[in-house]
């Protein structure tokens, strides 16, 4: 468990576990709409703890007119703290979202083209073939920079406070051979993020965490998200993540986040995470033509926009959204395009490990099922 909560930063968790027990359909027939149980919800929230890969997990739900949130396990080791109900966490991979929809917000004003050459905007960056579109669709074929990082407990602690620079970042990446050949395949690559960052940056003349500040931070008033740099705390409120070092628990909370950098830095919280889903399903972020964008899938890649995740569950409910995971933390954002139904969590790992998989399984389909 301990390497499945590190290396989720390379990984759509949710997706895998749902097409590993076969429960992620492209069709379906919706069922009678019902709500979404508090008790069942709980009793998930609490096989995360039990399964032993979780030390403490908190959600938020909304079905209709029902809002909640639940909490299950220890906000800390050696102590009974329960896990903050709006909690801050690392949220991982959900970042991507965010850089996606300031990319899309500059295209729909007419600031780049995204079926360019990233390298016209970016000359000599990475392959000349690889379009804008592609980067930001993970079918660019740029080898994933952290399949190349020491994430394994014992020797992530040699890298565990290191500053890194988005381009010694892309370097790891460029320094191999394209997967396979732009727009061929699908493979998730946070390396496409680290572009999607440098593009942001170029366009903007601004770091990238300034746009995404000022584009949807402020405008949203989401006061508990932040962009964190090389800031190694969580501020506030916040459950702690361990892995097992030397047979020993160790708390793996604080760390350089700019290991992750546009790929997966940020740090929200649910009721954050839930208002920025709900303006950006409901199209107060983008406009029409880009809302069309991050939502489109093609043959190539059929579960996954633009930063944005779109699957269909075998009861007939399609589900806008991302997971995300960094050392300690793994986190889920979705929703239904409508925004009726949702779901916000944070999951901080245990040093014991264990499968949530299961657990997983059952708060989707309580949720949205």
């Amino acid at each position: 468990m301990q390497r499945r909560f590190l290396r989720s930063l390379t990984k759509i968790r949710l997706v895998a576990a749902l097409t590993a027990a076969g429960l992620i359909a492209t069709t379906g027939t919706a069922l009678a709409d019902t709500s979404a149980d508090r008790k069942v919800v709980q009793e998930a929230l609490d096989e995360f703890v039990a399964s032993g890969g979780a030390l403490g997990a908190q959600a938020r739900v909304t079905d209709g007119h029902q809002r909640f949130t639940a909490r299950s396990g220890k906000a800390e080791l050696g102590s009974n703290r329960p896990v903050p109900e709006n909690g801050r966490f690392r949220v991982g991979s959900i970042t991507k979202t965010f850089v996606s929809t300031v990319l899309l917000q500059l295209q729909g004003e007419g600031k780049f083209d995204l079926d360019a050459p990233v390298v016209r905007y970016l000359p000599g960056l990475i392959d000349s073939r690889i379009k804008v579109r592609q980067i930001l669709q993970h079918t660019s074929g740029l080898y994933n920079y952290t399949n190349a990082l020491p994430l394994d407990p014992d020797k992530f602690e040699q890298i565990r406070y290191k500053h890194w620079e988005p381009r010694e970042l892309l370097k790891i990446s460029t320094d191999k051979p394209l997967d396979f050949d732009p727009g061929t395949r699908w493979s998730y690559s946070n390396t496409n993020y680290v572009v999607a960052g440098l593009l942001a940056e170029k366009l903007t003349g601004r770091p990238y965490e300034k746009a995404v500040e000022q584009r949807i931070l402020k405008p949203l008033h989401l006061d508990d998200t932040e962009v964190p740099g090389d800031n190694v705390d969580i501020n506030g409120p916040h459950a702690h993540g361990y892995v097992s070092l030397a047979g020993k628990p160790n708390d793996i909370t604080r760390l350089n986040p700019s290991v992750a950098w546009a790929a997966g830095e940020i740090i929200s919280t649910t009721r954050d995470l839930d208002t920025f889903g709900v303006a950006l399903a409901s199209g107060k972020l983008l406009k029409p033509a880009q809302q069309q964008e991050i939502t489109r899938t093609t043959a190539v890649s059929p579960e996954y926009g633009l930063g944005l995740q779109v699957q269909t569950l075998p009861c007939g409910t399609k589900l806008w959204g991302h997971g995300g995971g960094i050392p300690g933390y793994s986190s889920e954002l979705l929703t239904t395009p409508d925004t009726a139904k949702r779901l916000e969590l944070s999951v901080t790992s245990a040093p014991a490990g264990g499968n949530p998989n299961p657990a997983l399984l059952k708060l989707v389909n309580e949720v949205f099922c």
